[in-house]
């Protein structure tokens, strides 16, 4: 007699101790087992050999859903086909579908690539797949994802706005296919051929201070009301022109102050991840004026690792962020940045007449011809110190009435 769902729910494991066999039809039952659990269970012959297959789990697979999955077993075996086998080779699938989704070879690609990033740099590129890939394309085989799919998904980033971010988006598909194609597990890059088809972005200069502007920033900043640490990483951000983040990252221990150098490690420079750990130290001379502002700094921050300790958490160095909302209230939003300092000064010693070459190291710029960089490595310290001075000395002058600081020639 076939069973009935109060017959399944009824149904007690056996005093001693075996598995309870209940019969539906067609070689169904319910087996209950001492546990109390209550599994579907299908018996049939396959090829001379008696076997049995798993339905499912009471009360998760009712009645009527076992059924259901029997006569769909026997369909099989009715077209010649071993429904165990069949239900192996699923699941296989299944696991090596889950295995070749988007999402699983972008890991995979983010997993290879991430020891030349920063961790800051590897969370960005995850962060920004989580929000605009993953919820659309993270799911799908990645063997069958076709440009236009992929286009609708970047179009939605690009008409929010994004366009660099959709630009890099493209590119970081376009790496995680490469890497599917060269494992087997597609044959095309869908990424590919959407180049020409999103929108460029169009780079924006870094907003640097013209000659005339300094005066009124010198001003701004001697009336800023924000704290004294803040105002002296100011100034010294324009008397040394260096990147923002090796200032906030800065520490005592790299600060020579009777050498008058400040050695900025690998570590806090802005190099490829890959190269920091052969990369050497960048040296940026001090003149008069930045050991001051040091040295005040010193009686503020000297019992401090940074140089400019974070206000929330003095461990920490302070955000770079702290120079932009900084620029922002003293009345410089949108007409200069913190990192168009560098411009400015080089701009002008540039204009002034100072070596390109040693204002380049200033800067540490990588040299863009590989032959060129192979042999030219100098440090040009000494015409470095010179020109440093001399620019010390022509922004304190603009601030104190703007008396002309002659050029002093090249260093030997």
């Amino acid at each position: 007699m076939p069973l009935s769902d109060t017959t399944c729910k009824r149904a007690q494991p056996r005093d001693d101790g075996k598995p309870l066999r209940m019969a539906d039809e067609k070689g169904m039952y319910l087996e209950v087992l001492p546990t109390g659990g209550k599994y579907w269970r299908m018996k049939y012959r396959f090829a001379g050999k008696e076997k049995r297959l798993a339905l499912g789990v009471y009360p998760d697979t009712s009645l009527k859903e076992a059924r259901e999955k029997r006569d769909a077993a026997r369909k099989l075996l009715a077209e010649g086909l071993d429904p165990g086998e069949k239900k192996k080779a699923d699941k296989i699938a299944a696991k090596v579908a889950a295995a070749n989704t988007f999402e699983a070879i972008a890991l995979e690609w983010i997993d290879k690539e991430s020891h030349e990033w920063s961790a800051v740099h590897t969370e960005r590129v995850i962060s920004a797949m989580k929000t605009h890939l993953f919820p659309f394309i993270g799911h799908r085989p990645v063997a069958e994802i076709q440009p236009l799919e992929l286009l609708d998904v970047l179009r939605k980033v690009e008409k929010a706005g994004n366009i660099d971010t959709c630009k890099r988006l493209r590119q970081r598909c376009s790496a995680v296919f490469r890497l599917a194609i060269l494992t087997g597990r597609c044959i095309n890059d869908p990424a590919a051929p959407l180049v020409d088809t999103l929108k460029t972005p169009q780079p924006e200069p870094r907003k640097a201070l013209k000659r005339e502007a300094i005066p009124n920033f010198l001003d701004a900043l001697d009336k800023y009301d924000g704290t004294r640490q803040t105002k002296l990483m100011m100034e010294l951000m324009l008397l040394t022109f260096t990147r923002v983040g090796e200032m906030a990252s800065a520490q005592w221990q790299e600060i020579d102050f009777d050498g008058a150098l400040w050695t900025i490690p690998p570590e806090h420079r802005k190099l490829p991840e890959k190269v920091k750990k052969t990369a050497s130290p960048h040296l940026v001379p001090l003149s008069s004026r930045p050991l001051e502002i040091l040295r005040e700094l010193q009686a503020i921050n000297g019992g401090r690792v940074h140089v400019f300790p974070n206000r929330n958490d003095p461990t920490r160095p302070m955000s770079p962020e702290t120079l932009r909302r900084a620029l922002h209230r003293m009345g410089f939003k949108g007409k200069a940045d913190v990192h168009g300092f560098r411009s400015t000064a080089s701009t002008i010693l540039n204009e002034t007449g100072f070596n390109p070459d040693a204002i380049e190291r200033q800067l540490s710029h990588t040299e863009g011809n590989k032959v060129r960089a192979a042999y030219n490595r100098a440090e040009y310290m000494d015409e470095r110190r010179i020109m440093l001075k001399w620019w010390a000395d022509y922004i304190v002058s603009i601030k104190a009435g703007g008396k002309v600081i002659p050029f002093p020639g090249r260093a030997a």
